[in-house]
């Protein structure tokens, strides 16, 4: 009897190890051959899942991207208040623990690799950011006369600068004043 093999877990799987491969030798040490390796799938085996590299390295990059958001969209579900459901919104975009932090170090590297190329680097992050504070203002929790444009760009800023220290430096900022630096900033926005 033929062995089913769900075809998507496999895609997933294989996404998994081109992460794992990213994180140890970076993009250059992303070969196919070091993927399959990680994998444990044969050079052909990999190849019926992604005929080029890239097709590759898109779905993975994706896949980064849908995970970030099932963590979002747990937020958005949660009974928390608006202040603190936008608190942990923003956080889920920072690297607070090891998870986030591998897709953050995966996406950074994506992000370099297909530098010049806008379509496949739109994280979503600061569309998600303007959608969750249009929807705050429509709802009257922000204060008068926000800027929205201005106000998504300074978060946004925020967020990456943030990611992207914490990233540089394991130890700084710690979760904490990441979280202490989202909040004073956030309290600024509401009523």
């Amino acid at each position: 009897m033929p062995k089913i093999v769900d075809h998507e877990k496999r895609k997933e799987m294989i996404a998994e190890a081109t992460w794992q491969v990213i994180l140890k030798q970076g993009m250059k040490g992303a070969t196919v051959r070091n993927i399959a390796k990680e994998a444990q799938l044969s050079l052909g085996a990999l190849r019926h899942y992604f005929s080029t590299q890239e097709e590759l390295y898109m779905f993975a990059m994706n896949l980064v991207k849908e995970r970030v958001l099932k963590r979002i969209e747990k937020i958005v579900a949660s009974d928390l208040p608006p202040k603190e459901k936008f608190i942990s919104f923003l956080e889920q975009l920072l690297p607070m623990d090891e998870e986030s932090r591998a897709d953050m170090e995966v996406w950074l590297h994506f992000t370099n690799y297909f530098l010049g190329n806008e379509e496949l680097l739109d994280d979503g992050i600061r569309e998600g950011i303007e959608n969750a504070l249009c929807f705050l203002d429509c709802h009257q929790l922000l204060k008068d006369n926000i800027d929205i444009e201005i106000e998504t760009e300074r978060l946004y800023a925020l967020v990456d600068g943030l990611a992207l220290h914490r990233i540089m430096d394991k130890n700084r900022p710690t979760n904490e004043m990441m979280h202490q630096v989202l909040t004073k900033h956030v309290e600024t926005l509401f009523k």
